[in-house]
């Protein structure tokens, strides 16, 4: 069982940043592929960004490719989302999962989901 936590979201203006933190409990995090997804107001969650296991393998969504990043600190039970250059469109829920499977580019594969943080980009 992994209890996932997320932190950091807030309001920031475009084109700013914003470092999200998911921290895990238990101590397996290092068996996990870890996901970030994100919600709007009347849409369906979508895919943002994924981590293998041992933080080797990265996966974006086209949305957020070379603006966001990734990362995870495994000594720490963390996965990361820098987020920069924000846009109004970004506003959002940021949800992490993990993934027993792999790092996968949809929901299904994630077994644990935070509870989410809020993020909002003022135009």
């Amino acid at each position: 069982q992994v209890q996932l936590v997320e932190s950091g979201g807030g309001l920031v203006q475009a084109g700013g940043s914003l470092r999200l933190s998911c921290a895990a409990s238990g101590r397996t995090f290092s068996s996990y592929a870890m996901g970030w997804f994100r919600q709007s107001p009347g849409k369906e969650r979508e895919f943002v960004a994924a981590i293998s296991w041992r933080g080797a393998s990265t996966y974006y969504a086209d949305s957020v490719k070379g603006r966001f990043t990734i990362s995870r600190d495994n000594a720490k039970n963390t996965v990361y989302l820098q987020m920069n250059s924000l846009k109004p469109e970004d506003t959002a829920v940021y949800y992490c999962a993990a993934s027993m499977v792999y790092a996968a580019v949809t929901l299904g594969p994630y077994d644990y989901w935070g509870q989410g943080t809020q993020v909002t980009v003022s135009s």
